[in-house]
Protein backbone atom coordinates (compact mmCIF):
# COMPACT_ATOMS: atom_id res chain seq x y z
CA UNK A 1 0.00 0.00 0.00
CA UNK A 2 1.37 3.51 -1.36
CA UNK A 3 1.90 5.97 1.54
CA UNK A 4 0.22 9.49 0.66
CA UNK A 5 2.72 12.14 -0.14
CA UNK A 6 -0.55 14.64 -0.53
CA UNK A 7 0.98 17.67 1.34
CA UNK A 8 -0.92 20.41 2.24
CA UNK A 9 -0.05 23.87 1.46
CA UNK A 10 -0.27 26.57 4.24
CA UNK A 11 -2.31 29.85 3.23
CA UNK A 12 -0.89 32.67 2.34
CA UNK A 13 -1.95 36.12 3.93
CA UNK A 14 -0.97 39.57 2.79
CA UNK A 15 0.48 39.15 -0.67
CA UNK A 16 -2.40 40.74 -2.27
CA UNK A 17 -1.83 43.81 0.10
CA UNK A 18 1.65 43.74 -0.74
CA UNK A 19 0.47 44.21 -4.98
CA UNK A 20 -1.82 46.88 -4.19
CA UNK A 21 0.78 49.16 -2.01
CA UNK A 22 3.01 48.41 -5.17
CA UNK A 23 0.46 49.60 -7.56
CA UNK A 24 -0.36 52.70 -5.29
CA UNK A 25 3.57 53.62 -5.06
CA UNK A 26 3.79 53.47 -8.55
CA UNK A 27 0.68 55.34 -9.35
CA UNK A 28 2.02 58.06 -6.85
CA UNK A 29 4.86 58.42 -8.53
CA UNK A 30 3.41 58.94 -12.32
CA UNK A 31 0.95 61.78 -10.37
CA UNK A 32 4.27 63.20 -9.70
CA UNK A 33 5.51 63.05 -12.84
CA UNK A 34 1.83 64.95 -14.22
CA UNK A 35 2.12 67.09 -11.98
CA UNK A 36 5.43 68.26 -12.50
CA UNK A 37 4.58 68.56 -16.35
CA UNK A 38 1.62 70.82 -15.53
CA UNK A 39 3.24 72.93 -13.16
CA UNK A 40 6.34 73.54 -16.01
CA UNK A 41 3.59 74.11 -18.65
CA UNK A 42 1.52 76.89 -16.36
CA UNK A 43 4.80 78.97 -16.53
CA UNK A 44 5.96 78.66 -20.22
CA UNK A 45 2.12 79.47 -20.59
CA UNK A 46 2.65 82.53 -18.23
CA UNK A 47 6.22 83.03 -20.20
CA UNK A 48 4.35 83.21 -23.35
CA UNK A 49 2.21 85.67 -22.40
CA UNK A 50 4.48 87.95 -21.19
CA UNK A 51 5.71 87.89 -24.24
CA UNK A 52 2.69 88.87 -26.04
CA UNK A 53 2.03 91.35 -23.86
CA UNK A 54 5.66 93.22 -24.05
CA UNK A 55 5.54 92.68 -28.10
CA UNK A 56 1.67 94.50 -28.18
CA UNK A 57 3.55 96.94 -25.74
CA UNK A 58 6.48 97.78 -28.14
CA UNK A 59 3.82 97.74 -31.15
CA UNK A 60 1.38 100.19 -29.68
CA UNK A 61 4.33 103.07 -28.75
CA UNK A 62 5.23 102.68 -32.39
CA UNK A 63 2.01 102.72 -33.72
CA UNK A 64 1.77 106.56 -31.27
CA UNK A 65 4.86 107.39 -32.88
CA UNK A 66 3.91 106.74 -36.69
CA UNK A 67 0.54 109.14 -35.48
CA UNK A 68 2.79 111.67 -34.25
CA UNK A 69 5.30 112.08 -37.29
CA UNK A 70 5.72 115.84 -36.45
CA UNK A 71 7.34 114.93 -32.79
CA UNK A 72 9.48 112.06 -33.84
CA UNK A 73 10.83 113.75 -37.25
CA UNK A 74 11.60 116.95 -34.97
CA UNK A 75 13.15 114.64 -32.10
CA UNK A 76 11.22 115.03 -29.38
CA UNK A 77 10.88 110.87 -28.52
CA UNK A 78 14.49 110.45 -28.73
CA UNK A 79 14.96 109.91 -24.74
CA UNK A 80 18.82 109.64 -25.34
CA UNK A 81 17.92 106.54 -22.53
CA UNK A 82 16.52 108.58 -19.64
CA UNK A 83 12.69 108.53 -19.95
CA UNK A 84 10.37 110.95 -18.57
CA UNK A 85 8.19 110.86 -15.34
CA UNK A 86 5.29 111.93 -14.04
CA UNK A 87 7.06 114.74 -11.80
CA UNK A 88 8.71 116.52 -14.69
CA UNK A 89 7.46 120.08 -14.75
CA UNK A 90 6.84 119.61 -18.74
CA UNK A 91 4.53 117.01 -18.04
CA UNK A 92 0.92 117.90 -19.27
CA UNK A 93 -2.15 115.78 -19.54
CA UNK A 94 -3.22 115.70 -22.69
CA UNK A 95 -6.21 114.03 -22.45
CA UNK A 96 -7.87 116.58 -21.06
CA UNK A 97 -5.43 119.45 -22.42
CA UNK A 98 -3.94 120.91 -25.73
CA UNK A 99 -0.81 120.24 -25.96
CA UNK A 100 2.18 121.06 -28.13
CA UNK A 101 3.79 117.85 -30.10
CA UNK A 102 6.69 118.07 -27.60
CA UNK A 103 4.10 118.11 -24.65
CA UNK A 104 2.21 115.31 -26.45
CA UNK A 105 5.50 113.43 -27.15
CA UNK A 106 6.03 113.60 -23.38
CA UNK A 107 2.76 112.74 -22.10
CA UNK A 108 3.16 109.68 -24.40
CA UNK A 109 6.37 108.22 -23.44
CA UNK A 110 5.19 108.62 -19.75
CA UNK A 111 1.99 107.35 -19.74
CA UNK A 112 3.22 104.08 -22.09
CA UNK A 113 5.94 103.30 -19.65
CA UNK A 114 5.66 104.46 -16.22
CA UNK A 115 2.37 106.11 -14.81
CA UNK A 116 1.49 105.89 -11.07
CA UNK A 117 -1.75 103.52 -10.54
CA UNK A 118 -3.07 106.64 -9.15
CA UNK A 119 -2.62 109.12 -11.91
CA UNK A 120 -5.94 110.79 -12.38
CA UNK A 121 -6.33 110.21 -15.72
CA UNK A 122 -9.09 107.46 -17.60
CA UNK A 123 -8.22 103.86 -18.15
CA UNK A 124 -5.52 104.34 -21.32
CA UNK A 125 -2.45 104.90 -19.33
CA UNK A 126 -3.86 101.89 -17.33
CA UNK A 127 -1.82 99.75 -19.46
CA UNK A 128 1.89 101.37 -19.11
CA UNK A 129 5.04 98.96 -18.78
CA UNK A 130 5.29 98.68 -15.17
CA UNK A 131 1.99 98.05 -14.41
CA UNK A 132 1.59 95.23 -17.55
CA UNK A 133 4.61 93.08 -16.88
CA UNK A 134 6.73 92.06 -14.14
CA UNK A 135 9.38 94.54 -13.78
CA UNK A 136 8.43 96.55 -16.57
CA UNK A 137 10.31 99.18 -18.08
CA UNK A 138 10.84 100.35 -21.32
CA UNK A 139 12.57 103.31 -23.58
CA UNK A 140 12.72 105.52 -26.72
CA UNK A 141 15.57 106.38 -28.22
CA UNK A 142 17.81 106.48 -31.56
CA UNK A 143 19.92 103.20 -31.29
CA UNK A 144 21.91 101.78 -34.17
CA UNK A 145 22.49 98.50 -31.76
CA UNK A 146 19.17 97.97 -30.33
CA UNK A 147 19.56 94.44 -29.14
CA UNK A 148 22.06 95.48 -26.33
CA UNK A 149 21.10 97.66 -23.00
CA UNK A 150 19.10 97.34 -19.57
CA UNK A 151 16.77 99.05 -17.22
CA UNK A 152 18.74 102.07 -15.98
CA UNK A 153 21.58 101.67 -18.88
CA UNK A 154 19.77 101.47 -22.17
CA UNK A 155 23.12 101.56 -24.14
CA UNK A 156 21.27 104.38 -26.11
CA UNK A 157 24.03 105.45 -28.92
CA UNK A 158 22.16 107.99 -31.01
CA UNK A 159 24.01 107.10 -34.54
CA UNK A 160 21.67 107.20 -37.33
CA UNK A 161 18.05 108.54 -37.24
CA UNK A 162 15.96 105.05 -36.82
CA UNK A 163 14.46 105.25 -33.80
CA UNK A 164 13.98 102.02 -31.33
CA UNK A 165 11.22 101.13 -28.80
CA UNK A 166 12.64 98.69 -26.42
CA UNK A 167 10.63 96.69 -23.41
CA UNK A 168 12.30 94.52 -20.99
CA UNK A 169 10.49 92.48 -18.35
CA UNK A 170 11.56 89.91 -15.40
CA UNK A 171 10.75 85.88 -16.26
CA UNK A 172 10.89 83.25 -13.72
CA UNK A 173 12.97 80.65 -15.32
CA UNK A 174 10.94 77.88 -16.79
CA UNK A 175 12.99 74.91 -14.75
CA UNK A 176 12.96 76.84 -11.41
CA UNK A 177 11.14 74.77 -8.26
CA UNK A 178 10.34 76.31 -5.15
CA UNK A 179 13.58 75.82 -3.24
CA UNK A 180 15.59 77.39 -6.69
CA UNK A 181 18.63 77.52 -7.49
CA UNK A 182 20.20 77.04 -4.03
CA UNK A 183 18.34 73.40 -3.49
CA UNK A 184 20.81 71.58 -2.35
CA UNK A 185 21.31 73.93 0.81
CA UNK A 186 17.42 73.97 1.24
CA UNK A 187 17.46 77.52 0.90
CA UNK A 188 15.20 79.38 -1.26
CA UNK A 189 16.42 81.86 -4.01
CA UNK A 190 13.98 84.17 -5.92
CA UNK A 191 16.60 85.42 -7.98
CA UNK A 192 16.06 82.50 -10.24
CA UNK A 193 14.88 84.97 -12.80
CA UNK A 194 15.73 85.53 -16.10
CA UNK A 195 15.38 89.51 -17.96
CA UNK A 196 13.98 89.14 -21.49
CA UNK A 197 13.98 92.32 -24.03
CA UNK A 198 11.76 93.22 -27.41
CA UNK A 199 12.32 95.94 -29.69
CA UNK A 200 10.83 97.77 -32.52
CA UNK A 201 12.91 99.86 -35.48
CA UNK A 202 10.51 103.00 -36.13
CA UNK A 203 11.77 105.11 -39.44
CA UNK A 204 10.65 108.64 -39.09
CA UNK A 205 8.67 109.89 -41.58
CA UNK A 206 10.49 111.72 -44.14
CA UNK A 207 7.96 114.44 -46.20
CA UNK A 208 8.01 114.50 -49.93
CA UNK A 209 7.22 117.99 -51.85
CA UNK A 210 3.38 118.21 -51.49
CA UNK A 211 2.98 117.04 -48.10
CA UNK A 212 0.98 118.90 -45.43
CA UNK A 213 2.29 118.52 -42.21
CA UNK A 214 1.28 120.76 -39.18
CA UNK A 215 3.65 121.74 -36.94
CA UNK A 216 2.28 121.47 -34.01
CA UNK A 217 -0.43 118.87 -32.13
CA UNK A 218 -3.59 119.45 -30.37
Amino acid sequence: MKANNTHTIAPQYGFTLLEVLVAIVIFSIGLMGIAGLQVKGMRFTHDSQLRAIAIAQVETMADRMRADPVGVRLGFYDTKGTMPTVTNTNFLNCFSAKCTSQQLATFTLVTWNNIDAHFPVANPVRESNNLVLPGGDGVVCIDSTPNDGTTGDWKCDGIGNVYVVKVRWTERLADQNDLGKNEANNVSDASNTDEKLVYVRVVPYIPVAGDHIPTTNS
